[in-house]
């Protein structure tokens, strides 16, 4: 073979390898999609400078996060919580105590934040293993308002009722992220990056992969060999580190927090954003937090109306599109390519033509 020959065969490999990686790894359409996405999110404050609009961002981000965090128990899991709102208290109450009383910085103040929750999951955690459906709910509820409960009596440490004051915004280099200066809004692009990332590496991974097994047939799990206790309890701990992370930029945003600003309201929302979205998916935890955060604030005109409105996307939702708007995506998480196919339905008709003989 000569060295014109080996240059062929090694352009050919090269193509057939390309194409190989087209068909069965990525859409390439996703990549200058994502890249449009980013580019406009990083020249959304210079385009859009109210800062009224810029907070409501900066909300939805955040809402997003608790999404994506909820979004591993209900919909990796399949473990219902009405008490997510208890990991979002704890989240903001510690870093914003740290940072009040002992003059914590927001990123140590946030790190100690996600232990407690760590630790606050892992106690919800393990009592509840053998729970599901109606009572795993009934239980989270009560650790909602448990945790809303200690909060507003604690008054030497959570200053009770009154709640925390003068929450200081962050700083990074020594300049203070703010919503004037842009610096909180691209802080939470940052955070958001963080957790969407680590959410999507999750679900590829075997740990992924054994909330999936759980969720589907948890009996079927275990004789596979799944450790269903340790998994339980680690989508519990997972979802509270992501919700406290969100819970402590969300105290820095609004400056204040008290035992109402973190309500059974917020546990339904936040539910309702993984429901409206779609379960087990990331891209519609973005859809369903734009779509219920966004909502309230455009509807405004409405005034006392727009919450009726609201149920009622919700109500249709859960009837005619029960599995979300992009639900039905977790649904088929691995979609074969067309010339798979057709060698699929070639190997099936020689097979049935040698099986008649």
């Amino acid at each position: 073979m000569n060295g014109k020959e080996r240059k062929e065969n090694k352009s050919q490999s090269v193509k057939k390898n390309f194409v190989y990686y087209i068909e069965y790894n990525v859409n390439l359409y996703k990549v200058p999609l994502a890249i449009l996405c980013g580019v406009l999110l990083l020249v959304f404050p210079k385009i859009i400078s109210d800062r009224y609009i810029l907070t409501i961002s900066v909300k939805i981000g955040i809402y997003i996060m608790l999404a994506l965090g909820l979004n591993i128990l209900v919909g990796y899991t399949g473990l219902v919580s009405l008490g997510h709102a208890g990991f979002v208290a704890i989240g903001a109450y510690t870093a914003s105590l740290l940072a009040t009383k002992l003059g914590f910085g927001f990123f140590l103040s946030i790190l100690v934040g996600m232990v407690v929750a760590a630790l606050a999951g892992l106690l919800l955690g393990l009592p509840t293993l053998r729970l599901s459906g109606t009572y795993l709910s009934i239980v989270t509820l009560g650790f909602g308002e448990i945790v809303k409960t200690i909060a507003m009596n604690w008054d030497s440490v959570t200053n009770g009722t009154l709640g925390v004051k003068n929450i200081p915004s962050p700083k990074l280099f020594g300049i203070k992220l703010t919503i004037a200066n842009h610096g909180l809004y691209y802080l939470m692009l940052a955070m958001l990056l963080i957790v969407t990332v680590f959410c999507y590496l999750v679900y590829k991974s075997r740990t992924g992969r054994a909330f999936l097994a759980i969720k589907t047939d948890e009996m079927a799990g275990t004789m596979m060999g799944i450790n269903v206790t340790y998994y339980k309890v680690l989508a519990f701990v997972l979802s509270a580190v992501i919700s406290a992370v969100a819970g402590a930029l969300y105290a820095t945003l609004i400056g204040y927090i008290d035992p109402n600003t973190f309500t059974f309201d917020v546990s339904t929302l936040i539910l309702s954003i993984v429901i409206l979205g779609g379960m087990g998916t990331i891209r519609g935890m973005f859809v369903g937090a734009l779509i219920l955060i966004s909502f309230p604030e455009v509807s405004r005109s409405l005034m006392d109306y727009r919450f009726v409105v609201y149920g009622l996307i919700l109500i249709l939702m859960m009837r005619f599109r029960p599995q979300g708007l992009l639900g039905w995506r977790s649904q088929i998480p691995y979609r074969l390519s067309k010339n798979v196919k057709k060698q699929l339905e070639i190997d099936a008709n020689q097979y049935q033509e040698s099986s008649s003989l």
